[in-house]
């Protein structure tokens, strides 16, 4: 009888060491996962970042490049001579043909996503053509040895329910913005400076660009690069801004 309450015993003290541990891990699990979860789902479903911590004077600057080899030296000197580290969005079709000024922007230490392979929206595609696309995309980063990239905005930023689901269950982080430059469009720089400046609050993502098209970013930049810090804003990559709490996301219709 003594034998058999010892064996339960021990039963008892294995069970109860799986229950805690098991406890302990899932624990663990939720304090480092919560803030990616409560970024990329809802009770809704998936969702897209479009604003870091409003508490947080922290701030994301991201360049969009879809074609032309001109502005992303110019644009990368004003990003070094500030200090600034950003996060530039390359199309696939793009990254084929300039792996030189892709290696140039990571040996600055800016962040790489991804746009997709070629700038069409993915409102105009069907599922299987924009999961195609997606792994066009990946398979041009993988072969020029940028493997790990899930950082991933949709050409023009064009969303709907169904095109945010498969990016997320493809493993991609979607990345909208709050602050729109307009730089494309050269509209001049004192209002590309201005509306960047009015427009930036705590925990926001700026979008610019670095093709061709954008001939007045870099001038701009060296103003607003100076002009946004001397605010008390510092600039972090999108990646740092995920990680943070309370972020706000992009509703999609």
């Amino acid at each position: 009888m003594t034998f058999f309450y010892t064996i339960k015993l021990k039963h008892v003290k294995r069970y109860f060491v799986i229950i805690v541990f098991t406890i302990l891990t899932i624990t663990i699990l939720a304090i480092n996962g919560g803030n990616h979860l409560s970024v990329f789902s809802s009770q809704d479903g998936p969702v897209g970042l479009a604003r870091g911590n409003e508490n947080n004077e922290d701030i994301s600057l991201t360049f969009n490049v879809t074609w032309g080899d001109q502005m992303i030296e110019p644009i990368l000197d004003q990003l070094n001579e500030h200090d600034v580290q950003a996060t530039f969005f390359l199309l696939g079709e793009w990254a084929e043909h300039h792996p030189h000024l892709i290696e140039l922007i990571d040996e600055a230490g800016h962040e790489i996503g991804m746009l997709g392979y070629r700038y069409k929206s993915y409102l105009d595609l069907d599922n299987d053509a924009i999961v195609k696309d997606l792994h066009r995309a990946q398979d041009v980063f993988n072969k020029l040895g940028y493997t790990d990239l899930n950082l991933l905005r949709t050409p023009s930023g064009h969303l709907d329910e169904d095109v945010l689901t498969i990016a997320v269950k493809q493993g991609y982080d979607v990345i909208q913005w709050r602050v729109n430059s307009n730089d494309w469009k050269a509209p001049g720089v004192d209002n590309i400076v201005d509306e960047v400046i009015s427009e930036t609050k705590n925990g926001d993502i700026i979008l610019m660009h670095a093709s061709d098209s954008a001939i007045q970013t870099a001038e701009s930049l060296a103003l607003i690069l100076p002009t946004l810090k001397e605010k008390g804003f510092k600039f972090i990559s999108v990646s740092e801004l995920i990680s943070q709490a309370d972020i706000e996301t992009d509703p999609v219709e």
